[in-house]
């Protein structure tokens, strides 16, 4: 996506997701308002602030699944991002126990665009159902979103239980693929199930577009500049983005501690 001759073409996207992290990081900022540093504000524990924190993780997840498509390089991309979750589970595990983060939303990623590529292989080149693939994505994400819980299901709706297979929620490795194991503790977790499915169905979402139609090759010229700039260094950003944050909630505690406490 870094190419010169594809650059205005990706500008849109890049807009996207620029966008997107401006508000993951209003959102992480709230989280430490709140979890670290005792803000009492009861809409953060409420529903709006859960669609939030959802609209995020989905907006991010559907684009990287849907510019799969348009890079070269994936498997140099799906290692760099997977590192970039190591990296983060690396320094929470030594430094911030209590708030240690185990298999996010990088690591997910990460190992979903490498997940991508054998599948994209055993596709045919030319699909001629591409809805039919994106229409399974979006039943397979709506039937296993619960599957952390031990639930085949969707939100508040569980439809089926899966409480008679404990054996498939023990270990690292299963809590990886989306089976929790009960004793699991992560501040951003994000499985394999059921968040590559909704990667799949931006994937797919990208196909099912006539890409080669001139509206949509101009319409992806447009963006914000501003956002763009920050879509296109989506990953720096969101590994720096924690660290000054608690920075800035240092220095303000230390300057005003009886507004922020």
């Amino acid at each position: 996506m870094n190419t010169t001759r594809h650059a205005q073409r990706y500008k849109l996207l890049d807009t996207l997701r620029g966008w997107t992290l401006l508000h993951m990081i209003a959102y992480h900022a709230s989280w430490d308002y709140v979890y670290l540093y005792g803000g009492n504000w009861q809409w953060y524990h409420g529903i709006g602030a859960y669609v939030w924190q959802q609209s995020i993780c989905w907006s991010f997840i559907l684009l990287s699944g849907f510019c799969w498509n348009l890079g070269k390089h994936h498997v140099r991309s799906g290692l760099k991002v997977l590192i970039g979750g190591m990296l983060v589970t690396l320094v929470t595990v030594l430094f911030v126990w209590e708030n240690r983060v185990i298999f996010g939303v990088l690591t997910m990623l990460g190992s979903s665009m490498l997940l991508m590529i054998p599948i994209h292989s055993l596709l045919p080149r030319r699909m001629r159902l591409p809805w039919l693939g994106l229409l399974c994505s979006i039943a397979l994400f709506v039937l296993t979103r619960n599957i952390n819980t031990g639930w085949l299901g969707f939100e508040a709706w569980n439809w089926i239980a899966l409480d008679h297979c404990p054996w498939l929620y023990r270990g690292y490795l299963a809590t990886y693929l989306g089976f929790c194991d009960p004793g699991f503790f992560s501040t951003d977790y994000f499985s394999i199930i059921p968040w590559f499915f909704l990667f799949l169905t931006g994937y797919f979402l990208y196909r099912t577009l006539p890409m080669e139609n001139r509206r949509i090759q101009s319409g992806l010229t447009h963006g914000i500049q501003p956002l763009a700039f920050l879509g296109k260094h989506s990953l720096l950003i969101y590994l720096l983005h924690q660290p000054v944050l608690y920075a800035l909630f240092e220095l303000w505690y230390r300057l005003f501690p009886v507004i922020v406490s």
